[in-house]
């Protein structure tokens, strides 16, 4: 690449309101980051947010459903737990059925749902065979790492 051409990308990313850009030329990448005065945002879980009454649904997505509903959280079974942190959702898209209902037999490796992680969508497959007793997620709603989603029989 030609440094004629990088003191050029550099001038258009000072005179933007672009923080990054990223060139890629055959096998050569060229990445230049603009230096911020403030340091990048640190996400933390903090205490305080989950007992404030917009943030608890959504940090408290893991106790709700087994406190809230205690016939969801007794059957017996085969518990599918979440693999990451991220939103659950029951379908590949609002408009299609969901993977499984309550009821539905489901076989190994069958899709249960997707977990959507830093804009990556992640297929949640059973480790189990038998019969989908109880899900214990709502679809659109945050899940945590190793959070119980679904209990098959």
């Amino acid at each position: 690449m030609d440094i004629r051409k990088i003191k050029k990308l550099i001038e258009l990313l000072e005179e933007s309101s672009l923080s990054e850009i990223e060139i890629v030329e055959g096998e050569e990448s060229l990445r230049i980051t603009r230096a911020s005065a403030t340091p990048p945002p640190q996400y933390v879980a903090a205490p305080a947010p989950v007992a404030a009454a917009p943030a608890a649904p959504a940090v408290e997505a893991a106790p709700a459903p087994a406190a809230g509903s205690d016939e969801e959280a007794v059957p017996d079974g085969q518990v599918v737990r979440a693999p990451m942190v991220g939103t659950f959702y029951a379908a590949s898209s609002p408009e299609a059925e969901a993977f499984v209902s309550k009821g539905q037999q489901v076989s190994l490796g069958d899709t249960l749902c997707i977990i959507e992680a830093m804009k990556m969508f992640n297929q949640i497959e059973s480790d189990y065979s038998g019969t989908v007793v109880a899900i214990l997620a709502e679809n659109g709603q945050p899940v945590e790492y190793d959070q119980p989603l679904f209990v098959i029989r």
